[in-house]
């Protein structure tokens, strides 16, 4: 079975929800047999990545731009595959979707994963929102088969357009704890002593709310650690590490990968996601396999992970949030076992792997082994 993979930015190590989906997700698809080429975006990945774990990569140049640079690469990739002639294109995201027709056109089978309606992220402007709303419909339309990534988005796909999509989730591995504190005493932390968050520096994840609350809070020997950056610096990433670098007990760490991530997980004493927009939120998942103690916003996403009902916090409020992490810090909820059962029933990848086989195996056959 030859898959082409278009819609993400490449991996190993790139910042991005879908891109840390497609790189757990693809090798696993190859331990299965599939031929698997994933179209990777130069400015992420260098020409000498062409292999990772069974999975071919093939980078093409692109223009860094958040208006742009997903489209032309996704357009680049489509023509690209043709010439490898796959069973099946799989295109992630909803821009990259407004490409499925050209992808049929050129007489390919084209399955499509929606991980979240990116029109609700507050970067974008009016027009940017209308045209991607656009992208989420002609990829429904046009695709052979549609994955949701959540319930609630396969949901909102059924209620606007009327068909059904396969409710297939992101997925975790669950990791082996740090043994060293190297990197967390060069970053100024202590064991047990610091939150944590992660994600990309945009409006939608609310750092600048937990910012807020935690200035307002003055928890004592106690600091907030971000993992992040911006993918593309704008005027909301620049006025954010602004404010950050005000308070002492703020550290910024920029993107981190490999042992370094590994430890600040470890070592955490509090995980929170203010978050207002997520599709299925993996650095909540991560969180949960290290067997932190988590904190998130009420949105739906958030709450399809099944946190006790004690974890979650209104959305934007930041008294309820302050008031929440002092509860955790003053008394910590011991529900390591639980949440890795979580991870374990619902979020393996072997099994995410073997069901996203089965919708392959649907298209090109025309028998369903679901």
């Amino acid at each position: 079975m030859k898959i082409a993979v278009a819609g993400t930015r490449g991996f190993p190590g790139v910042q991005g929800g879908v891109e840390n989906h497609c790189e757990h997700l693809y090798p696993y698809l190859a331990k299965l047999g599939c031929e698997v080429t994933v179209f990777t975006r130069k400015p992420y990945i260098s020409d000498k990545a062409d292999q990772y774990r069974g999975v071919s990569l093939i980078p093409l140049s692109c223009p860094r731009s958040k208006l742009f640079e997903a489209l032309v690469h996704t357009f680049r990739s489509v023509l690209k595959a043709r010439r490898i002639q796959p069973d099946l294109m799989h295109i992630h995201a909803v821009g990259p979707s407004l490409l499925v027709p050209v992808a049929r056109a050129l007489g390919m089978k084209v399955i499509i994963t929606n991980h979240g309606p990116d029109y609700k992220r507050k970067k974008w402007s009016l027009p940017a929102k209308i045209f991607l709303q656009l992208c989420e419909l002609v990829g429904v339309v046009f695709a052979h088969e549609i994955i949701a990534i959540s319930g609630n988005i396969a949901d909102d796909i059924r209620k606007k357009y009327g068909r059904e999509a396969t409710v297939i989730p992101n997925g975790v591995d669950i990791p082996d704890p740090a043994d060293n504190d190297e990197y967390i005493t060069k970053m100024g932390l202590q064991k047990g002593k610091y939150i944590l968050s992660v994600g990309r520096f945009v409006p939608e994840k609310g750092f600048d709310d937990l910012l807020a609350a935690f200035n307002e809070g003055h928890f004592k020997q106690w600091k907030l650690a971000i993992v992040g950056d911006a993918d593309h610096e704008d005027n909301y990433s620049r006025q954010f590490k602004l404010k950050a670098g005000e308070n002492r007990n703020v550290v910024l760490t920029g993107f981190l990968k490999g042992k370094p991530l590994r430890e600040i997980y470890t070592h955490a004493g509090l995980f929170v996601l203010p978050s207002y927009y997520e599709g299925l939120p993996i650095v909540l998942l991560e969180a949960m396999s290290y067997g932190l103690n988590c904190i998130a916003s009420d949105i739906p996403a958030n709450k399809s992970v099944e946190l006790n009902e004690t974890g979650y916090f209104k959305t934007g409020d930041l008294t309820a949030l302050r008031i929440k992490i002092k509860e955790f810090i003053d008394n910590p909820v011991q529900e390591r076992e639980a949440q890795l059962n979580i991870i374990k029933n619902k979020y393996n990848w072997e099994d995410i792997a073997y069901k996203t086989f089965q919708v392959y195996n649907k298209i090109i056959t025309g028998k369903s082994t679901l």
